[in-house]
């Protein structure tokens, strides 16, 4: 019988041990990842392609125009409620108030330059890096406002610094207000487009949501 048994069953069959089975499984899922970092490179060069020569030097042209600040609020009053208001709501997130308060006189002011509601940047920053000025994600995107470092031959200079801050801020807003352009002020597709997830619905939720709830600036 063994014999038998032995024609049908050779004894070399092959014998799989747990951590041979965990290593497939850890295999499939960094295939699986990597995958899905390509797709998010690619839905980047799609936005690249969309920018057509006239917009492109537009936006260079906004880039370079002068940053010499005064004041982007209303009046005194307007300016000292709004930091004071969204300064309560970074404290965790930036703790030193000189530099808390800096930062936020610098996001009203290239926010309100770029015709954008600095409430909605505010959230944005936060579901993009959390505030982290250094923050790079797996296919590039750098500091606060995870701009793609395309953008730079695009509109900019190659020697421009995703991470300096007002730098980042510039390049964020303007990208963001392109976007919002091309969607006629539909803001959750132009946050859609932003990202990089057009047709998708979590990340313009993620930044709405965060808008609505903590940094939506009611003035008196």
């Amino acid at each position: 019988m063994g014999h038998i048994l032995g024609q049908f069953f050779p004894t070399a069959f092959p014998r799989f041990s747990i951590l041979s089975v965990v290593g497939a499984l850890h295999l499939v899922t960094a295939i699986i990842f990597s995958l899905f970092i390509i797709s998010l490179a690619e839905g980047k060069t799609l936005q690249y392609q969309e920018i057509s020569f006239s917009n492109q030097q537009e936006l260079r042209r906004t880039l370079d125009e002068s940053s010499n600040i005064i004041s982007s609020f209303s009046t005194s009053s307007h300016a000292v409620n709004w930091i004071l208001f969204q300064s309560l709501r970074l404290k965790n997130k930036v703790p030193d108030e000189k530099v808390r308060s800096n930062l936020l006189r610098m996001i009203h002011y290239e926010a309100t330059r770029s015709n954008l509601n600095p409430d909605l940047v505010l959230a944005l920053i936060e579901v993009e890096s959390g505030f982290n000025r250094f923050a790079l994600s797996p296919v590039g995107a750098s500091g606060l406002m995870q701009v793609m470092p395309f953008w730079k031959n695009l509109i900019g200079s190659p020697k421009d610094s995703l991470f300096d801050i007002r730098t980042n801020l510039r390049y964020g807003c303007i990208i963001l207000r392109h976007y919002l352009d091309i969607e006629k002020d539909n803001i959750g597709r132009g946050l859609a487009r932003y990202n990089g997830s057009l047709g998708e619905t979590n990340y313009p939720q993620m930044v709405l949501g965060l808008w609505g709830t903590k940094y939506r600036f009611i003035s008196n």
